[in-house]
């Protein structure tokens, strides 16, 4: 078995990750999948939305849902400043926001570099994750953002729009 998977990693060309953090973690997601990056402005509230939508914004007239992943992710108080930026993915055929604590870089990792998410039972959903992405000593958690951005628990997206 173990002879298909490297063969299936050796052909598979290396991808593009836009590295960010949350609290003390650093996160990565397909950089196909963002359209750009915002300073955070505080959208508009949006009644009986769950806590973790922030609210809305109004992109050149389109209406953009915000995300707080810190808050989706329980990762404590969040607080805004001047790193605390917006940003602004293409998933399916909507345009969503997601805050993060800060962005880093644009990372390049090859298929050996991104090893499978450990099973650690029901603690957390790892749905959501496709690996850890290891660089020298650096480990990104490396989000499916499709998946999560169209689940049920976010409602955000219709599960075939993404």
């Amino acid at each position: 078995m173990s002879n298909i998977t490297s063969d299936a990693q050796a052909a598979s060309p290396a991808a593009e990750y836009l590295a960010f953090t949350l609290g003390q973690e650093e996160y990565g997601i397909d950089i196909q999948k963002v359209s750009e990056i915002r300073s955070y402005e505080t959208p508009t509230r949006i009644a009986n939305a769950p806590d973790f939508v922030k609210g809305v914004v109004n992109l050149r007239g389109i209406i953009v849902p915000i995300v707080d992943m810190r808050i989706k992710f329980n990762l404590g108080t969040p607080s805004y400043d001047q790193f605390t930026v917006v940003i602004i993915l293409n998933i399916g055929h909507r345009v969503v926001g997601m805050v993060v604590d800060r962005v880093s870089d644009v990372t390049t990792l090859a298929p050996e570099q991104v090893k499978p998410a450990p099973d650690i039972g029901s603690a957390l959903d790892t749905n959501y994750i496709i690996g850890l992405g290891t660089i020298e000593d650096r480990m990104l958690i490396l989000v499916d953002i499709d998946k999560l951005m169209s689940s049920a628990d976010m409602g955000l997206l219709d599960a075939a729009a993404a």
